[in-house]
């Protein structure tokens, strides 16, 4: 790992911080190179997956987890 790019990367707010992760998460997923599964991740997906389908409407946006996140990691 790059120390000196970490270095950089902790001297920028929380808020920050989470919107580099989720933009270097998003440019590996654009290019296909998304780690396998694990038995485990495949089997709690297609758990999650399942709850979805009994309860489609039992839903939280991405906005609001994302904010409640946030605030817990400032405390």
């Amino acid at each position: 790992m790059n120390r000196a790019l970490l270095t950089q990367a902790r001297k920028l707010s929380l808020e920050e911080q989470l919107e580099l992760v989720q933009a270097i998460w998003d440019d590996i997923a654009e290019r296909g190179a998304v780690p396998p599964l694990t038995a485990a991740q495949s089997a709690e997906l297609d758990r999650r997956l399942a709850d979805h389908r009994d309860s489609p409407e039992d839903v939280v946006p991405w906005t609001e987890i994302r904010a409640a996140a946030v605030a817990q990691l400032r405390r």
